[in-house]
């Protein structure tokens, strides 16, 4: 069961958000070539304490790191390292931010340094698929419309929606009720209504929809070593239209 979240309580989770949000700024110039994935997570959780937050998966489950660092062919839940990364490289960064018990998810796919028009095009194709799940979070929209909207456009453009990673509810906890999935047919599945936050955050990739988890238990690689490119935003589902938390500033999705 979810909790309907008030327009306070909403508002308190907009406030990680921001944070969150500032944080995957300066990531944009912090993530070149010659960083590593365990110096972006040192940079994240110095970040986040510097503002009065902290990173909700580190011990959740037993993960033992601020984020999820994703290379390439690792579709999400890499865990970080101390590889450097190169260039021509993409990386997906994934964290969760508690602010005063309130949470904000959001993963991003960044380019490392000059990439290829291929790699550019996966990232610019999931970018668009997240606003376009989004634009369906509304009130009396059920979760298939945002999932069928997410396929129908990587389907087009010949991407494939990883169906095994959904979106979730969130608020007080990482993952709650419903959950949201990125692949499905229109008028399908729970109906959304005012007072949800839920996360959706589609991860596409060029070759076979499927993974494996390796030995660590978490990474979950391209079975066929091709790229994924993930981007995910936290949504309060409003009267006014989806509003999205993991801004600098909560902004209505027109």
């Amino acid at each position: 069961m979810t909790e309907w979240k008030s327009a306070e309580q909403i508002a308190r989770m907009a406030r990680a958000g921001s944070i969150l949000a500032s944080c995957r700024e300066a990531l944009k110039t912090y993530v070149k070539p010659g960083v590593s994935t365990l110096d972006i997570d040192g940079f994240v959780e110095r970040f986040l304490a510097e503002r009065g937050a902290t990173p909700e998966q580190k011990g959740y489950s037993g993960y033992p790191y601020a984020t999820c660092a994703s290379v390439n062919d690792v579709a999400c839940h890499g865990m970080p390292g101390p590889e450097r990364l190169r260039d021509g490289d993409i990386v997906t960064i994934d964290m969760v931010v508690n602010r005063e018990g309130w949470l904000a998810d959001s993963a991003w796919t960044f380019a490392v340094g000059r990439i290829s028009a291929s790699s550019r095009r996966l990232m610019r194709t999931a970018k668009t698929c997240l606003y376009a799940g989004i634009a369906q979070a509304i009130p009396g929209s059920r979760i298939g419309d945002i999932a069928h909207a997410i396929q129908s456009i990587a389907s087009a453009k010949g991407y494939k929606v990883l169906p095994d990673f959904t979106g979730h509810g969130i608020g007080t906890s990482i993952h709650e009720w419903p959950s949201v999935k990125h692949t499905g047919k229109p008028g399908k599945g729970v109906r959304l209504e005012e007072g949800m936050v839920i996360t959706i955050e589609p991860i596409l990739t060029a070759g076979k929809p499927k993974v494996k988890i390796e030995s660590d238990g978490w990474t979950a690689r391209a079975i066929d070593g091709k790229r994924s490119a993930q981007f995910e935003h936290t949504v309060a589902v409003t009267r006014d239209g989806p509003l999205i938390l993991t801004a600098l500033a909560p902004r209505l999705y027109k």
